[in-house]
């Protein structure tokens, strides 16, 4: 399906795009199930979690994130 099947969605402006989108978004994530997840991503996700576990004071504090961004641009 596309937006331009739907002419009242191709008339939308883009702040009621975004709105619509969020709400769909949101039905979907209702049922988890329908959302299958790849075996790649559940191990990358233990991986994570076994890395921040092994050691939990490795975790940047907002401000160091914060610079880190800003010192790449």
């Amino acid at each position: 399906m596309r937006v331009t099947d739907i002419p009242e969605i191709a008339q939308l402006s883009t702040p009621e795009k975004i709105l619509l989108v969020e709400d769909l978004w949101d039905s979907i994530a209702l049922d988890e199930s329908s959302v299958p997840v790849s075996q790649s991503h559940k191990e990358e996700l233990d991986r994570r979690l076994q890395s921040y576990e092994s050691a939990p004071g490795n975790l940047l504090s907002l401000e160091e994130l914060q610079g880190r961004i800003e010192s790449r641009q």
